[in-house]
């Protein structure tokens, strides 16, 4: 019988950043360099979480998901706070989402897609249609499985690097700490009706430089997140249909590989 496979991380890749690396190498011809700026398909959030050449997409859609033309103008920060209040109140939250990664330095776009769960404390499912592969914390361990490679990725959830921008989803993140905010003007973005806001990060990461925060102005929930890193490359997370405070599926939160999985632990 087949047994999982143990071995050290590989060096100098910070996790969870590896997640589908190997198979953005083979696939588009990338370097393993690529593996450092490669976000979770978050990490997915992610969101999960459009072309990433722009932070711009169909106005007319984007207009529509943005919910109600907001009524009174806030600053970023008032923004950003009724963002938080509005997680601090939800439990769970799942939704589909859609995900396209741009490799500036080889004009190159990676597209995902699937659906996410997130349950306090701690917990996240990413399950990927596209390729089978997962992410998934059970509010302890965070496991990364890249189905092509049979590989998976295991490390401590309060060891990982999971972004702050998606933290706050899962109870383990407070937006007004963790970046300083600034108002972008929303139909300029293409999000007409809604909010935009840029948060740079008060302690340096090496998952991104900022984040864009596309927010509905009705619910103040996050409608998309954008992450930008110092080599230019863009990650975007679009949440669809999402659903708050429902039950997640028995077991969503335990994954076990298929055996000969090399499990990898930093």
């Amino acid at each position: 019988m087949d047994r999982l496979t143990h071995c050290k991380a590989p060096e100098k890749l910070p996790f969870p950043h590896r997640v589908l690396a190997s198979s953005v190498v083979r696939n588009y011809g990338l370097p393993k360099m690529i593996r450092r700026s490669l976000l979770l398909g978050f990490l997915g959030l992610a969101a999960a979480l459009a072309p990433l050449g722009s932070a711009r997409a169909d106005a007319a859609s984007d207009k529509a998901k943005a919910g109600a033309k907001p009524a009174v103008p806030l600053t970023a920060e008032q923004i950003a706070e009724r963002v938080q209040g509005f997680y601090d109140r939800s439990h769970t939250f799942r939704a589909g989402f859609k995900q396209q990664y741009r490799v500036r330095a080889y004009d190159k776009t990676i597209n995902s897609q699937g659906s996410v769960v997130f349950e306090k404390p701690g917990k996240m499912s990413w399950r990927y249609t596209n390729n089978g592969n997962r992410v998934v914390s059970d509010g302890r361990l965070v496991k990364v499985y890249e189905k092509e490679n049979k590989q998976m990725y295991e490390q401590p959830l309060d060891k990982s690097q999971y972004p702050a921008a998606l933290s706050f989803l899962v109870g383990g993140g407070n937006l007004k700490t963790s970046f300083k905010f600034s108002k972008r003007d929303a139909k300029e973005m293409g999000f007409e009706g809604g909010y935009v806001i840029v948060g740079d990060p008060l302690e340096a990461s090496p998952s991104y430089q900022s984040i864009i925060l596309y927010v509905d102005a009705g619910t103040y929930q996050v409608r998309r997140v954008l992450l930008l890193d110092s080599q230019g490359n863009r990650n975007r997370f679009d949440f669809l249909n999402p659903e708050i405070n429902t039950k997640a599926p028995g077991g969503e939160f335990q994954f076990t590989p298929p055996p000969g999985t090399q499990v990898i632990r930093p």
